[in-house]
């Protein structure tokens, strides 16, 4: 049963958690960080305002000279446009053109 629950404890606000089972966290739950997160494209929205925020605090850190909490919060942003990156990138079409395979002509 644990190691099912292992899957099941992965479900994030914005997605899942990609780490091996019976393994901890290394990113102290920091999920927005870790690359280990896959983003859930129904979370975008979430994501989004996740990063809204966080553009909000840097601007809020830059102009209260809060400096240690300015380089937390822009390794947190980064990981954010990175997750809306990752979502915008598996929706864009291939750049080889179609998603489909390739035909291979009969009797070759």
């Amino acid at each position: 049963m644990a190691f099912l629950g292992h899957f099941e404890r992965r479900k994030l606000s914005v997605g899942i958690c990609a780490r091996a089972f019976n393994t901890s966290c290394i990113h102290e739950h920091a999920c927005i960080r870790c690359s280990m997160l896959c983003p859930d494209p129904d979370q975008r929205g979430r994501l989004v305002e996740i990063r809204d925020n966080l553009l909000a605090r840097v601007v809020e850190a830059e102009r209260e000279g809060w400096l240690v909490e300015l380089e937390g919060l822009e390794v947190s942003l980064a990981g954010a446009q990175d997750k809306l990156a990752q979502l915008d990138a598996a929706h864009r079409p291939s750049a080889r053109g179609s998603s489909h395979r390739p035909q291979v002509p009969p009797g070759t």
